[in-house]
């Protein structure tokens, strides 16, 4: 049963009952049951709103622990330890992530019925963006430089990660349809294995509308990303995925959260999703200026001091932008319309995220922002 009492965030930057039921003491009790070291549950404290899971705080008998539960249709035993590997990696080569608890058997991933948990330990620092919706601006241009350099030392911890691309395409941020130098195919080969997908694009003529939006953009951005060395990456760079050492302008990134997205894509994919992220503010779409040019350069110079960016490197971020969000626009769709059976959304991931989004960078203010980067190069030589 929903717990009216908890709203999640909606994709219009509302709040709504959500579609995962909240965690439940009992419930919360059987996982920690099984993980000696976090002791037993005394009291579930703050609910995450993020709508994709069911998250919360957790204060038991050895400290407080993150608990986080999803469906197993959307992720399985095997593609959730995907993304612990990923962060053990990460945190081994010196990146600050939670660890995860382990059960009795060495597990960190816990299947107990139609769910999957996992435990992490409680971030260090103020997860001051926490109640934050996605694509909401980073709050002010230091967090920008900071979470930009931040991103910069994830992608050389990655280097040497060389594992298999994820096990699913659910709510994962991939490129291949983006990279491929026919997108339209690309997807048509893909909807034999999904199913979900390929129920909702067969009500439409998906194929003219794809590349109506594409066209545009893909061709430049397909000769900008041919060659890119690819690497695992975050997927998801967003300030609400990052915890502080206050709620100042000078603080400094404490910890990195959620590799949720996390996928085998190229480092340039990631640093153009952290903009998207970060430096448009897409809820106010309809409003039409809505980039943040000083956001979006100051995360380009925070991860410039880290891992330097040629002129180059910025013409293809620029190509890349009105794109990058592709294919996992059309992984939410797939989501929506098979798990959640949200038609209303699985529309809005296709006309306002899909579509739109690609749309706006052909306005004047999504002009002026792609050449705000492509020229993000002489603000580094100033600085």
């Amino acid at each position: 049963m929903i717990d009216d009492a908890h709203l999640a965030h909606g994709l219009a930057g509302d709040e709504l009952l959500p579609d995962w039921p909240a965690l439940t003491p009992d419930e919360v009790a059987g996982v920690l049951g099984r993980i000696p070291s976090a002791g037993k549950v005394q009291r579930i404290g703050w609910r995450s709103p993020r709508p994709l899971s069911a998250a919360a705080l957790v204060d038991a008998a050895h400290g407080t622990v993150f608990v986080k539960r999803h469906h197993a249709s959307v992720r399985t035993a095997a593609t959730l330890a995907e993304e612990h590997r990923f962060a053990d990696h990460l945190r081994a080569a010196g990146i600050p992530l939670p660890r995860a608890f382990a059960d009795e058997t060495g597990q960190t991933v816990i299947a107990m019925g139609d769910w999957v948990y996992e435990v992490h330990a409680r971030a260090q620092g103020n997860d001051i963006y926490r109640d934050a919706f996605s694509w909401s601006p980073a709050g002010g241009l230091r967090h920008a430089r900071a979470a930009g350099a931040m991103l910069a030392q994830v992608h050389h911890a990655a280097a040497g990660y060389d594992t298999a691309q994820r096990d699913t395409h659910i709510l994962v941020a991939r490129s291949e349809i983006l990279t491929a130098s026919d997108p339209v195919a690309v997807v048509d080969a893909q909807l034999g294995e999904r199913p979900a997908l390929a129920a909702y694009l067969r009500e439409r003529d998906w194929r003219g509308e794809l590349h109506a939006t594409l066209a545009p953009w893909h061709a430049a951005a397909h000769a900008g990303v041919v060659g890119q060395p690819r690497l695992w990456t975050h997927g998801d760079w967003h300030v609400s995925n990052l915890c502080w050492s206050d709620a100042g302008d000078d603080a400094a990134i404490t910890d990195v959260l959620d590799l949720g997205l996390s996928a085998r894509t190229f480092a340039l994919f990631d640093v153009a999703t952290a903009i998207e992220r970060n430096a448009i503010a897409w809820l106010d779409i309809a409003r039409g200026e809505i980039g943040h040019a000083d956001l979006a350069l100051a995360l380009l110079a925070g991860y410039h001091a880290v891992r330097p960016l040629d002129d180059h490197d910025l013409d293809v971020l620029a190509r890349l932008l009105p794109v990058v969000h592709v294919d996992f626009a059309l992984s939410e769709v797939e989501y929506f319309e098979g798990i959640t059976r949200r038609r209303d959304h699985a529309d809005v991931a296709w006309h306002t995220f899909l579509h739109g989004h690609a749309a706006w960078f052909a306005t004047p203010p999504g002009r002026r922002l792609l050449d705000d980067i492509r020229h993000a190069g002489r603000r580094f030589v100033v600085q």
